[in-house]
């Protein structure tokens, strides 16, 4: 039996070389998919311990993109895709609206809900009667108080369907407000720009945005008819990719999920995954991916090597699978087994466009859970999606053990805590300044 060597990032270094190149000058942007580009080659994981929809809004705000993991219900998971959508845009395409005859407290509910402070207010024909913003309902406290009552309705600052942004600017500063209502010929509101969403631009200019000016996000979908299903809603809720995310991508029920997929939506773009070999990536670039997820058992609470005796070391994986992807001009995304900034510079001069980063996002702020303190230090959970608790929740699929009562799952993965971090921002930002250091020695 020939048994090939096999390396990982630990197995490496990047040789220096002459080059005319300063960190500061090193270009990190990359094409996550065949028609998406990020400014920085970093998503965050589709775990329920490091991505819902704070961790996106910040991984794309940075230029890069975060991947909604599928452990929530699925109209949970499309609302924090909506979340995300509607966070930061160049205007707010269809924003929520109220009628002048809903009541306060449905208005401050609905507002509560979306995190917004301010909704158009429009007649039943879709015509802009006024907008109700904080200011109008700070001091009213009777939740039975008809909009119409409390709205501002005269004298309303409207736009055009393509006003600049420099006007926008001034419009906003001359009438010392804070939103300008976008109407159309027959004075339906069709979008909102809020001041809010250009004072992030300007702090954000790398933002991972779509033609509209939205952040862009990913979100994680399954094999089968569920899988199907909650990628309809995902395609439905505008994510801009679907990751069809399982553990062992060499699957034909993966194809057919992909295959399936590609047919809902000429404009979202699939990744599938994972795999670790030539064979895998030709299988799901042939099934119409757009990109493909690289890492069997590579991750830090990843057993599936322990528990199934599988894998491919990832560098070897990674380089493999990059130059199969590379005859497609398909991307490859390295997943798991990334410690330092250093193993993601290896992993993208390996052949990788992207790398998707879980344990040195967990714990960070935006990572979900509550923390706690321990010993006089503040943590955070981290678990793999094949750890009981993440099976049991819901990823049960991805391992392809949805029929398995929770008493016989076979864990792939296991649970424990991460020190608390601070903001993830701050953790993007080293991983980056590292990448374009490698850039420069090499």
């Amino acid at each position: 039996m020939d048994i090939p060597l096999g390396l990982t990032f630990d197995d490496v270094l990047l040789r220096p070389a002459e080059s005319d190149i300063l960190p500061s000058m090193a270009d990190t942007r990359t094409q996550l998919t065949r028609d998406i580009s990020l400014n920085i080659p970093i998503l965050s994981a589709a775990m329920d311990t490091v991505t819902e929809a704070d961790m996106a809004i910040v991984m794309a705000q940075l230029g890069g993109i975060g991947v909604l993991h599928r452990n929530l219900e699925v109209e949970e998971q499309c609302a924090a895709v909506r979340a995300v959508k509607r966070f930061e845009s160049g205007m707010v395409v269809n924003p929520i609206t109220i009628g002048p005859d809903a009541t306060l407290g449905e208005a401050q509910a609905l507002m509560k809900l979306n995190r917004i402070s301010g909704i158009p207010v429009t007649a039943r024909d879709g015509k802009l009667a006024g907008i109700l913003t904080n200011r109008d309902v700070r001091f009213a406290d009777n939740p039975m108080q008809p909009v119409r009552e409390l709205m501002t309705h005269e004298n309303l600052a409207t736009v055009g369907l393509g006003v600049s942004q420099e006007e926008a600017r001034r419009l906003l500063h001359a009438r010392r407000i804070e939103k300008l209502l976008v109407v159309d010929e027959d004075y339906k509101c069709i979008g909102l720009i809020t001041v809010k969403d250009i004072e992030k631009a300007v702090t954000y200019p790398d933002a991972t945005k779509d033609a509209a000016g939205r952040l862009r996000v990913a979100a994680a979908s399954t094999v089968g008819e569920k899988g199907y299903a909650r990628t309809q809603a995902l395609i439905e809720a505008e994510v801009d990719v679907v990751v069809i995310d399982t553990a062992h991508g060499h699957n034909k029920d993966v194809a057919r999920s992909v295959e399936a997929a590609k047919k809902l939506s000429s404009t979202v773009q699939i990744i599938a995954g994972n795999v670790a070999t030539p064979e895998a990536t030709r299988a799901l670039i042939d099934a119409g991916a757009d990109a493909v997820k690289v890492g069997i058992g590579p991750g830090s609470i990843c057993t599936t090597r322990v528990v199934a005796g599988v894998g491919v070391p990832q560098l070897t994986a990674v380089m493999e699978s990059a130059a199969e992807a590379a005859k497609s001009g398909v991307p490859v995304i390295a997943d798991g087994g990334l410690r330092t900034s250093g193993d993601a510079a290896k992993a993208l001069a390996a052949g990788a466009s992207t790398v998707m980063i879980g344990s040195m996002l967990a714990g960070t702020e935006e990572a979900p859970g509550e923390t706690f303190l321990y010993q006089g230090r503040s943590y955070k959970s981290y678990r793999g999606m094949g750890s009981v608790g993440a099976m049991a929740r819901g990823s049960a699929d991805r391992y392809f053990q949805q029929d398995v009562s929770a008493q016989k799952l076979v864990p792939e993965g296991i649970e424990g805590q991460v020190p608390f971090k601070g903001p993830a921002a701050n953790v993007v930002h080293q991983l980056v300044g590292g990448i374009k250091a490698a850039m420069g020695y090499t």
